[in-house]
């Protein structure tokens, strides 16, 4: 008996109507995610990535074909996936502490005592260093910081699946290699299963066990899947010189070179 995976994106296209214009943005996307696995996307821009995100967040529906959770067809945003974007849409008159509430008393109003809730805010908070930060608003931290509330909030959702829109594409170099550091550090201890939108190769590669490379749009389809046989934890420093780390990235930067090329060349 074969197993069921835990994500499957099944034969999805996708086409965008605007008046007389068609334009097939997703073309046959076939994809399966096994629990626990940190999976990245990666192409040119305009290749469809967010586009294929917000089919799995169930914020767009698919022309055809479709996305399954667990079995379960998703068709409609839910509490089992979470999304964090890149700009961090916290909501400005909001302290970071009920930022992150909002959601938790929507998932587990019915399941948790207030006490409980209020000290599972805590937790997520805790968990991305922000519990210091907890009375302020949004307009007075960070834009890192403000990424770090982000996941606190997706994370306290205890979605089955997390789902990362470049979600470190605003920040500066340093900020971000924190933030990367972070969330590794968060999937080593939770286990939890990602599904990272990402135009950066070496973020990639770091966070990844798996990295799908699309091809460019229109009607763009997945050209290659690399598996990343780094083991974990990673050390960002160690991997500079690592022989598999380099030939991932090889990889990865040819496969884009190589579509950009056949763009100019059309």
């Amino acid at each position: 008996m074969t197993t069921q995976p835990y994500l499957k994106l099944d034969h999805i296209d996708k086409t965008f109507t605007r008046g007389n214009a068609t334009t097939e943005v997703l073309k046959d996307i076939n994809l399966t995610i096994e629990k626990g696995q940190y999976v990245s996307i990666i192409g040119h821009s305009g290749c469809g990535k967010s586009t294929l995100l917000n089919i799995v967040a169930g914020l767009t529906n698919a022309t055809q074909g479709g996305v399954l959770l667990e079995n379960r067809e998703v068709n409609s945003p839910g509490p089992d996936r979470a999304v964090v974007f890149q700009n961090h849409s916290l909501l400005p008159w909001l302290t970071v502490y009920e930022n992150v509430k909002l959601g938790v008393d929507k998932v587990f109003s019915s399941t948790k005592t207030r006490a409980e809730r209020d000290a599972w805010v805590m937790h997520n908070l805790n968990l991305v260093q922000m519990a210091h930060a907890k009375d302020k608003r949004p307009a007075e931290i960070s834009g890192g910081m403000k990424q770090r509330v982000g996941i606190a909030r997706a994370l306290a959702m205890e979605p089955k699946v997390l789902l990362l829109d470049e979600p470190f594409g605003a920040l500066d170099a340093l900020t971000r290699a924190h933030l990367q550091d972070s969330v590794m550090a968060l999937h080593q201890k939770l286990g939890n299963t990602i599904l990272m939108i990402t135009h950066d190769v070496d973020e990639a590669v770091l966070l990844s066990d798996r990295i799908v490379m699309m091809t460019n749009g229109p009607s763009a389809r997945i050209g290659e899947v690399l598996e990343v046989p780094l083991p974990r934890p990673r050390k960002r420093l160690e991997l500079a010189t690592n022989a598999s780390y380099l030939k991932c990235r090889q990889r990865v930067l040819e496969f884009l070179y190589e579509r950009h090329r056949f763009v100019e060349a059309a």
